[in-house]
This record gives C-alpha cells, structure tokens and sequence, in this order.
C-alpha cells in the first residue's frame, strides 16, 4: 500500500462572512492511498485560523502520514492526537480503500436508498439586505430550520432580521438557530441571549469566545435559551478533558465538526460524554469539499438523530468535486442517479 497527499483550494461562489471575516478561497488536502488496483481517499480539512492544526508543520505532518502508512489506522490515530483533521483524512482514507465502493464508507438507506438528512440552511453574514435576500432563497427553497449568523453587523439590524422572520413563520414552522462564532462580550452576553429570545430561537452557538469556561458556565445556567458549544471543543484531546468541560460549562448541545475534533473517534467519544449529561447534539460540516462532506453525511446518518444537521455545504464553491449529494427541499439526499466525477478524483489522484 503507498499513500500520497495533494493540496486542493475551494472557489467560493459568493464571499462568505463569519465574525472571524470573509472567506473567498479555503484550501484542503486530500490523502490517497492505493493497493494494487483499489484506492481509497480521504479529506484533511483544515480551518485557517480556526482548525487547532493550523500550524506551520501541517503539511510536513501530512507527509509523514503518508510514509507511514504501513504502521495502520489506530497507531497512526495516536501518533496524529493533535491534528484533528489529518486523523479524520487518515480514518476516511482506510474506510474508504476497505469499501467495495470508495465512496460508500457507512452503507446505509442513505447511500443505498435516498433515504435524506434534514439539515439546515446557512445564513451568512452580510448586510441587512443581503441576509434578507439568502433568507428569501432558502424559503423558497424549502428549508424549515435556518441558521443565521450573527456577531458582525449592528446587533439592532441583526434583531430586525430575525423580527421580520417571526412576524411571518411561528415556530412551529421555521426553526431559527444563531451562530455568534463568540462574538459577545461576556458582561453583554446575558443582555442580548435575552433580546434573542423574545423570538423563539432554537439555540445560539458559541456566544462569547472559547477558553472562557466560568463565563459559560454562568450563562448555560442562567441562559433564556439554549447555548450550544461550538468552537469551546477545538483542541480539547484528552477524554478526561472532555468530560471536564461538559461537566464544568453544562451546556445544553454540543456541536461536531469532525474534522476540527478528531474525526469519527473523537466525535464517538463528545458523543458518548454528552448523552451521559442528557446534552444534546448535532453534526455540522466544516466546509469541506464533497469527499469530507460525503463521509459526515453518511456519519451521521447511521448515528440514527432525527435533529436538523449542518451539513448543506457542499454547493458553495464552484470547483467542488461533482457527487451524488443534493440538497432538495431542507434535505440532504446521496442520489443514484449522480455519480462523482473521477475524472477530478483521479486529477486529485495523481
């Protein structure tokens, strides 16, 4: 078995802002490992400025990886503790070189019989204008959980939104989560959770930044609405750790981007922490290409959660890698009748 690794960068359709800035390009690396006539590959979907491996040595690491690939999954999973994205490429990598299909890592009534994933459409920041327009698209197009990002424009315009969305859809029939990507000043947090709750809002991700645990920890008790930990779980590797934090912020969800906390095994692992606590949660991408994206989707489809995801990434670049992912209607569905495009693939491949 030899394995290799290449560098490929996103095209973002449209500039898309977050509080941590607008992204036009995002780059990510691909491992491909082949055996006689069979390959299997895998994305290694870094987050610059965000990913806790966002580190001078990345690429460096990625090809000792690569050279030692004859050591296996689990050693290799170990040995790659602190570079969360390189482990979920490595994990996808060998799912994928064992599969009779390389891109059926999790058979199941999704990849087998369109079986969707609900999911959640992704409102990005902008002005007042703009957000309104993708909230009018994503309407249209038949999502009924929306998720708004929050934290960069005038809070004022950014309640006016949400007024406006709950003037005309109840609850019952537009789910609304925020994502603050921790935003808030701890000493202003509690006041606007508070603004924010006058209009139903399912949860608010990440109000104030990570690392501030006592500050959560107040807030997840006191909230009028339930916080979910987004960016607070990058870097937290040992399980002790994890438990440590679950236990000390007692939040009510937790979000997992496997590429940002360890892939497949530390997603298990939140996972399995979380459930002990009665604290929800949910998966979401991490703007990966199709490739990652394919292997949470169908990830999270055999973990049996009924919650909307946050896996509706896949059509905002315009050089992803073609595959039978569609989102129609709020769902996410993996059609038979699309294929992937290996002429891409085998570009990647080589």
């Amino acid at each position: 078995m030899k394995a290799s690794y290449k560098k490929y960068t996103l095209d973002f359709k449209v500039p898309s802002g977050t509080s941590r800035g607008v992204m036009t390009q995002k780059e990510t690396w691909y491992i491909i490992l082949k055996n006689d006539d069979t390959f299997g590959i895998g994305e290694c979907g870094i987050l610059r400025g965000l990913s806790v491996d966002d580190v001078p040595d990345y690429e460096h690491r990625l090809a000792w990886a690569c050279d030692n690939i004859h050591l296996g999954k689990e050693v290799l999973l170990n040995h790659l503790r602190e570079y969360p994205s390189i482990q979920f490429g490595v994990e996808q990598a060998f799912l994928s070189l064992q599969s009779k299909d390389p891109f059926e890592l999790f058979p199941s009534d999704f990849s087998r019989q369109e079986s969707p994933i609900s999911i959640n459409g992704l409102i990005w920041m902008g002005d007042e204008a703009y957000m309104l327009k993708q909230l009018e698209q994503k309407l249209k197009d038949g999502f009924r959980c929306i998720k708004m990002k929050i934290g960069a424009i005038d809070f004022k315009k950014e309640i006016s939104i949400l007024k406006s969305i709950r003037n005309n859809f109840s609850p019952e029939e537009i789910e609304l989560r925020v994502d603050a990507n921790g935003a808030f000043l701890p000493e202003e947090a509690m006041g606007k959770l508070e603004r924010l709750s006058e209009f139903k809002i399912h949860s608010i991700e990440q109000p104030i930044k990570a690392g501030q645990w006592e500050e959560m920890a107040k807030l997840c008790e006191k909230t009028p609405l339930p916080i979910a930990l987004d960016e607070e779980l990058i870097g937290i590797f040992d399980v002790t750790q994890k438990q440590q934090l679950l236990q000390t912020i007692q939040p009510q969800y937790i979000i997992l981007k496997p590429s940002l906390v360890g892939g497949i095994r530390g997603c298990k692992e939140w996972i399995a922490l979380a459930e002990k606590q009665n604290c929800g949660w949910w998966i979401t991408s991490a703007l990966e290409s199709n490739v990652g994206l394919n292997a949470i989707s169908q990830f999270t489809y055999v973990l049996n959660t009924t919650m909307p995801q946050g896996l509706g990434t896949g059509s905002l670049f315009t050089n992803n890698i073609e595959s039978p992912l569609e989102v129609s209607d709020g769902q996410l569905f993996y059609r038979r009748s699309k294929v992937w495009d290996m002429e891409l693939i085998q570009e990647v491949c080589t």
